[in-house]
């Protein structure tokens, strides 16, 4: 019989999460207190692990300015992640931890010799959410005249995997020996040099860590487009689908399964979380009221917007706001233009206008989940069943990250899905790919 649990993540970002609230980050923005808050309540609830997201500009896509970005806290500011998951890592001993790093931002050896210092550093609890970056800006940041078409960010990435790995894999098994008795630390016949030369990059090795528990950190992607899903099911562990309703999660899944298992791959070995953002209550009618209350707050709609123009280079105050958009296409993020515009199958473009389309944004998520505790883990469960695995990643509504919404899902809605026997009541591995291949 089929383990009918689920896996379950938490995606959020390190940096200004609800300013204006005396319960999100604005006593305390750069201390990290709020993701640490939230981390030991994750792994109180048992949840495979928290991505933190990141990018490495500051977007001036809406209107043609950063003014609006600044003025609400869209996408900045944003600390580095890296200092953070280590602190994150002291502080937790089950909970996966997971940051976005760039393949434009670091040299193959830098991030390969980071990573598996992290790895070390959460005994083999970290992962990489590989990007390879979607923002003109960031590239400009980075020292490049324009951004990579996507095709070739996607095939330079395929690459510096493959450096970064084989980099980590310069140090043998066993290489280690420690032997006080001939005061030999490392065995040098099993630390090797790669004098790898690509198309686009190269490295002579060995690395200088050594290597780290996982053998390699758990890989994570959120392949959207078709190369981008290649890509996810090439490498990734685990794979985050930004997808709409039951069919399109199930396609999502079936198509990574797919692709994977034409890779070569086992596609038991990924595990595809479907982005959700529940708002949860103590009743039906007090959900509701805090999701209606939210839609119709001052700006929401003018945020929304700035928000999903800097996740795909459009600028949407160009629109008519009662009219539908015309087909479009971005070099930057393809699978979240393509979820916020509700593409239809074959590319047309959804006939909703785009105040009904900012309206359905508002959760984020591949489902509408407004309810209790356990009207969420039954519709969760439902959705689970229907489309035969692996889990779901859990993005804040509204992105606006808050002491009471970490409550109303690590102690409210998990413990119904515990109930229900969908969701891990104890950890029984030590690493994140092993917490990820546990079911």
């Amino acid at each position: 019989m089929r383990d009918r649990r689920f896996h379950l993540g938490w995606f959020t970002y390190f940096g200004q999460n609800a300013w204006n609230d005396p319960l999100g980050s604005g006593s305390e923005p750069w201390t990290g207190d709020l993701h640490l808050d939230l981390a030991r309540a994750m792994e109180r609830a048992c949840f495979d692990y928290m991505l933190i997201e990141d990018t490495l500009s500051i977007p001036a896509v809406y209107k043609g300015s950063r003014e609006t970005y600044l003025k609400h806290a869209i996408m900045v500011p944003k600390q580095d992640p890296v200092p953070l998951a280590a602190i994150l890592g002291t502080a937790t001993r089950n909970l996966g931890l997971v940051i976005t790093l760039s393949t434009l931002a670091y040299k193959p050896f830098m991030l390969a010799r980071l990573i598996a210092t992290l790895d070390h550093m959460t005994r083999g609890r970290f992962g990489w959410n590989i990007v390879t970056t979607a923002e003109h800006a960031s590239a400009l940041n980075l020292g490049l005249t324009e951004l990579p078409p996507r095709q070739l960010r996607y095939d330079m990435a395929d690459e510096y995997v493959e450096l970064v790995e084989r980099l980590i894999g310069t140090w043998e098994p066993g290489a280690v020996v420690r032997d006080a008795a001939t005061d030999t630390y490392a065995d040098a016949s099993k630390v090797h040099a790669l004098n790898f030369e690509g198309r686009w990059y190269s490295s002579s090795g060995p690395l200088t860590t050594t290597p780290p528990p996982q053998g390699r950190p758990a890989y994570i992607q959120a392949g959207g487009s078709p190369r981008g899903r290649l890509f996810a099911a090439t490498h990734a562990d685990s794979v985050i689908a930004s997808t709409t309703g039951i069919a399109g999660m199930k396609s999502y899944r079936d198509d990574i399964r797919r692709l994977a298992a034409g890779a070569g791959r086992n596609p038991d070995d990924i595990k595809v979380l479907s982005l959700i953002a529940p708002v949860v209550a103590e009743t039906r009618a007090q959900a509701q009221e805090q999701y209606e209350r939210a839609l119709a707050s001052p700006g929401y709609t003018e945020r929304a917007l700035a928000l999903f123009s800097s996740f795909t280079d459009i600028d949407f105050s160009q629109f008519d706001l009662d009219a539908p958009l015309p087909p479009l296409t971005t070099n930057a993020e393809q699978g979240a233009l393509d979820k916020f515009c509700q593409t239809q199958p074959g590319g047309s473009p959804s006939p909703k206008t785009l105040r009904q389309l900012v309206r359905d944004s508002g959760t984020t998520g591949a489902l509408d989940l407004v309810g209790t505790p356990d009207d969420v883990a039954d519709m969760m469960g439902d959705a689970m069943a229907q489309v035969g695995g692996d889990g779901f990643l859990i993005a804040t509504p509204f992105h606006r990250l808050t002491r009471v919404y970490i409550d109303s899902i690590c102690d409210g809605l998990v413990p119904a899905l515990q109930r229900r026997g969908l969701a891990r009541s104890a950890y029984t591995t030590t690493t994140l790919r092993q917490t990820l291949r546990e079911f």
